[in-house]
């Protein structure tokens, strides 16, 4: 791709700037592909069992036998230390970690694996803090592409919404953060579906009844229950998508284990 900024300017321009990506299907036409495997994970690392994190971002790493995941991570650094070296050190070389070390949005970072490289990367700023409740919160994306086959596109987002709003402490004064999150995440995803983009999200929703980001009929859901969520929304079909299965990876940190979902992809 003709002026295509390489994947460290990339990640240095994740403070707000979305990089130049081809709208989904536009360009020189591809050849078809196979398909090929993706397990997508949304792993919360929480904080109440702090011996257990090394051993859970090990397990999420070897959560599929048969290819590397992609991770949407939450609660990274977030009142608590040393998780970007274990993640650096079970997702080495092999993968880019977006956002890791932000100077915002570290808290949820995104993993993505060898063939996937970075395209655009992108951090949308949500809400700030409000003390002894919640830190400032952002959504992080990122536009992947295929080494071998460039035109494979799709985008993953990643969040964590605020608790205690619609799960928890039922706080009415937390709705406008929880809602204005979900107004925000919506306008995300719908960014790329409307330009035929193939659009993945992970995230903490702190809402066991939430159902769909943006409330269309097409968003397609991998779990029904739970505040952990994986959703999809199809693009124009350039790159098609099935969904085949889902797992658990018991983490053993807190009470959330981390959820994976097994698709495969292709050039139509």
């Amino acid at each position: 791709m003709s002026g295509m900024l390489n994947r460290r300017k990339a990640l240095a321009l994740g403070g707000g700037a979305a990089l130049g990506v081809l709208t989904a299907g536009a360009g020189t036409a591809s050849a078809a592909t196979g398909w090929i495997r993706l397990p997508i994970v949304t792993a919360n690392i929480g904080r109440d069992n702090l011996g257990a994190r090394e051993a859970a971002i090990d397990a999420v790493r070897n959560c599929d036998s048969l290819v590397r995941p992609l991770v949407g991570w939450q609660e990274i650094n977030e009142g608590d230390t040393g998780e970007p070296a274990m993640i650096d050190h079970y997702f080495g070389p092999l993968y880019n970690n977006a956002f890791l070390r932000h100077n915002t949005s570290f808290r949820i970072p995104i993993s993505i694996p060898q063939p996937w490289e970075v395209a655009s990367a992108k951090t949308t700023y949500v809400h700030g803090g409000i003390s002894g409740v919640t830190p400032p919160r952002w959504i992080n994306e990122v536009v992947v592409r295929h080494q071998s086959h460039p035109t494979l596109q799709f985008a993953l987002i990643n969040s964590h919404y605020i608790a205690n709003a619609y799960n928890g402490d039922q706080r009415a004064d937390l709705r406008d953060e929880w809602n204005e999150h979900k107004r925000i995440h919506a306008s995300r995803v719908l960014a790329h579906h409307n330009v035929g983009r193939l659009v993945f999200w992970t995230a903490d929703t702190n809402n066991p009844n939430y159902y769909r980001a943006t409330g269309l009929d097409a968003e397609r859901r991998c779990f029904g229950t739970g505040i952990d969520r994986i959703n999809w929304l199809a693009g124009n079909g350039v790159v098609q998508e099935q969904f085949i299965d889902t797992k658990t990876v018991d983490m053993r940190v807190d009470g959330h284990d981390a959820r994976v979902a097994v698709f495969q992809v292709r050039l139509a």
